[in-house]
């Protein structure tokens, strides 16, 4: 086995990792402005959000497990689990242990959903933007693959594309306000009464 394999897994797991991360935000954005379409409902479109962000935590486990498993720089479970402990480039490894550990929080309250206050959750899940922009921190600023020209063009991509949707979603078309129907009739006696 080439010596350097589990560098090879740990690279390519990282970066597959931060492309399904950026794949599950735009996704998750695209269906939260209604950007597929007002009746964007089908299950399964929102079990593809679910299921890309399960995979971006299946490959962060398998980058993190192979940096273990490599015998250039070695890593512990305190340099992988704890900011600033990694005495190799500490603040690059820093973004992604603290992108690590909102991911976690994000999985989790995701699973839990239904048995914790929505707004709890969704306070935990804007914190995928917070990761969106620390993963791509940590893949410049401690990945070996920073100055491939097709990577810059990706994240310079995504990037855009997280920028569009949410200035999509702040000013394109609003859901029509929903007024319950008591309240409705009651507002047009007050109009009728003036």
């Amino acid at each position: 086995m080439n010596e350097q394999f589990w560098w090879y897994v740990s690279r390519s797991a990282g970066i597959t990792a931060w492309a399904l991360a950026m794949a599950s935000v735009l996704w998750g954005i695209a269906l939260a402005t209604r950007a597929l379409g007002p009746k964007a409902k089908a299950p399964w479109l929102l079990d593809l959000h679910r299921h890309l962000g399960g995979l971006t935590v299946l490959f962060t486990g398998i980058h993190m497990g192979a940096l273990v498993a490599d015998n250039y720089v070695h890593f512990g479970l305190a340099d992988l689990l704890v900011p600033f402990a990694s005495a190799w480039k500490t603040g690059a490894v820093a973004w992604g242990i603290i992108a690590f550990w909102l991911l976690v929080g994000i999985e989790v309250t995701s699973l839990l959903m239904k048995r914790i206050p929505k707004r709890w959750w969704r306070g935990i899940h804007l914190t995928a933007y917070a990761v969106a922009v620390m993963t791509t921190i940590h893949l410049f600023t401690a990945g070996t693959d920073a100055t491939t020209v097709a990577l810059r063009w990706t994240t310079i991509g995504a990037g855009t594309l997280v920028v569009f949707f949410l200035l999509y979603r702040e000013l394109g078309p609003k859901k029509a306000a929903r007024i319950p129907a008591g309240a409705r009739a009651r507002a047009r006696e007050a109009v009728a009464a003036e």
